[in-house]
């Protein structure tokens, strides 16, 4: 029984766990999920929502309906990476970090942080508590994400 259930942990197989959590650190059903969203307590660390694109609503098309340069759409999203880049690298030696350009409502802008040793995400996590960025919060918790290359979320 319990190798079981240990095969179909974070699987859609798994109705006590959320597969969705556990695989892209979001759900797109929040705190209204059925199922459970174990949150860790050391790991990866999720910046939620935390990058706005300037194309947001439309993509390649501003809040007015005219048409972005893709150029400066690209440069926008450059200067966001190298500031976050700069802040986080503070905290520590950086193996990955990536940055969700999705449209889904719990997918969007959010930035996945991957350090090199534990301590160094929980300094950052602890650090940027309470802190804004753009003149919005930052949302910052650990993460269930283990592997990039699987954290898609394929709808979009």
């Amino acid at each position: 029984m319990a190798e079981h259930l240990a095969s179909i942990f974070g699987t859609e197989k798994d109705r006590v766990n959320c597969p969705f959590y556990f695989k892209i650190g979001a759900c797109r059903h929040g705190e209204r999920c059925s199922r459970l969203h174990n949150r860790p307590t050391i790991s990866l660390t999720l910046l939620s929502n935390m990058y706005q694109r300037l194309d947001m609503v439309t993509p390649g098309v501003d809040p007015q309906g005219h048409p972005m340069d893709p150029r400066k759409i690209q440069d926008h999203f450059e200067d966001f990476y190298d500031d976050i880049f700069e802040e986080l690298y503070k905290f520590g030696e950086i193996e990955s970090l990536n940055v969700c350009d999705n449209l889904a409502d719990h997918m969007i802008g959010n930035v996945y942080v991957q350090f090199k040793e534990e301590d160094q995400a929980a300094a950052a996590l602890q650090a940027l508590q309470c802190r804004f960025y753009s003149g919005r919060p930052i949302i910052d918790d650990f993460s269930p994400v283990t592997d990039f290359r699987e954290a898609t979320y394929r709808q979009f």
